[in-house]
């Protein structure tokens, strides 16, 4: 029964969660696998300077992001230095592969025992990609100077495997998490590591500025907030598709025919955080590989060194290329989510119909044309939080402001989902929950 108070609707929705000893008992076990990632995060590997690592870190801009998605682990160069992030990729390449292979697509029509056939391939995947993204992480360090030099072959393939067993680990607690706990538990584990971060990067950037005028300083809290503000409409935008319902029911001996009208939620952002992590991968891969090639400080630049330098976070050629890559990823990877979803389809079969237009094939050119009109408004919204460094740096001179956007968006996302878990879990017991 819904409860009559004086209370702030948040404060009794979180005593009336407490209450609950179901929701308790799942928000406890969340809090607890949560601590255990912390401390695996700070279980160091063998065979690094961890004070010329942070050094690295601090002055690369695009590691210094992937480090604040692992809470801190990659630049402790611990067990969990590699995150969740292979298993996250493996699942990208599950998703995209799924409609182009007849036999994983004949999988995944199978309903709950297909996709755990598609969840045990992705979890194989993972592995392999872990080894490649343990061994590229060591011989990068190597060549920036950061690893010791004397690491054999026995010792390597020690570090690998124990990173790919942190790696595994981290998605177990994840799944955890997901079966147990509240919330998705991959990007729990995921929002816990950027939470952690986020206080230190906020007080260097503020630090920073104050280093330098104090109107980069008001326009750092300026850009935050209004960030934070459109990060908020933007994780939260979709468009309502009206869909109306006519279905018989025979009773008394008679056809009745009922009607009811509903809508579907197209949403302004579907591909989510995917996006960013392919293009960041792509921009990446110039540079990894040219730390092969190029000669070392203090030795005449070749090719690779110039390569090198224009792949940097903070130069012109990066930043556009960067802007283009996640504009189009999240054009193709909408178009791949929405064609998986068979919307036109469900429709049919459930007796709806969107007012005004044919079931079939019209309904598919109608959806598909509403989605990549409302997707181009937010693929440009998503490029530009990715280049924010670049922006933010121009306008404040601090290189903080594009870290916290990219991690903002992906804490804020992540924490609006899982509230809105909890009011469903409120709402079903009939209390009043977070939102109205």
């Amino acid at each position: 029964m819904e409860r009559k108070t004086t209370r702030p609707r948040l404060v009794q929705a979180m005593i009336d969660i407490w209450a609950l000893p179901d929701l308790r008992r799942k928000i406890l076990f969340t809090i607890g696998i949560l601590v255990v990632f912390r401390f695996i995060t700070h279980v160091p590997l063998p065979g690094v300077d961890i004070a010329k690592l942070q050094d690295y870190f601090g002055q690369n801009l695009l590691f210094g992001m992937l480090d604040l998605f692992t809470g801190g682990a990659m630049e402790k160069f611990s067990v969990a230095a590699l995150g969740v992030y292979p298993y996250i990729t493996a699942s990208i390449i599950m998703q995209l592969l799924v409609p182009v292979i007849p036999r994983l697509q004949a999988i995944a029509q199978e309903g709950e025992l297909g996709q755990q056939r598609i969840n045990r391939i992705t979890h194989m995947a993972t592995i392999p990609l872990a080894a490649l993204q343990s061994y590229a992480m060591i011989a990068l360090l190597r060549a920036q100077g950061v690893t010791i030099a004397s690491l054999t072959p026995l010792i390597t393939a020690n570090i690998i495997i124990t990173m790919i067993a942190g790696t595994m680990f981290l998605v177990w607690l994840g799944e955890l998490i997901t079966e147990r706990g509240i919330g998705n538990g991959i990007s729990i584990i995921i929002f816990a590591g950027i939470v952690t971060d986020i206080p230190s990067i906020v007080g260097r950037g503020i630090i920073a500025a104050q280093g330098g005028n104090p109107g980069g300083l008001i326009a750092y809290i300026v850009l935050t907030l209004a960030m934070v503000v459109l990060i908020v409409v933007f994780v939260e935008a979709h468009r309502r598709i009206p869909v109306q319902y006519a279905r018989s029911t025979f009773r008394s001996g008679r056809m009745y025919r009922q009607s009811g009208s509903t809508y579907i939620p197209l949403r302004v952002n579907t591909a989510g955080m995917i996006p960013l992590i392919f293009a960041i991968a792509m921009m990446q891969l110039p540079g990894t590989i040219a730390t092969y090639f190029m000669n070392p400080t203090g030795q005449d630049p070749n090719f690779w060194n110039t390569v090198y330098n224009l792949f940097q976070s903070n130069t012109a050629l990066y930043n556009v290329l960067y802007f283009a890559l996640v504009i189009g990823f999240t054009l193709f990877y909408t178009m791949v989510i929405f064609e998986q979803m068979n919307l036109p389809q469900t429709l049919q079969q459930q007796g709806g119909f969107v007012p005004g237009v044919r079931p079939g094939k019209a309904t598919a050119d109608y959806l598909n044309g509403i989605i990549r009109r409302i997707t181009f408004g937010g693929a440009f919204f998503l490029a530009l939080v990715a280049i924010l460094p670049f922006i933010g740096t121009g306008i404040t001179g601090n290189l903080n402001l594009g870290i916290q956007s990219t991690a903002m968006l992906i804490a804020v996302g992540v924490a609006l989902d899982t509230m809105k878990q909890l009011e469903a879990q409120l709402t079903m017991r009939r209390y009043e929950g977070f939102l109205k």
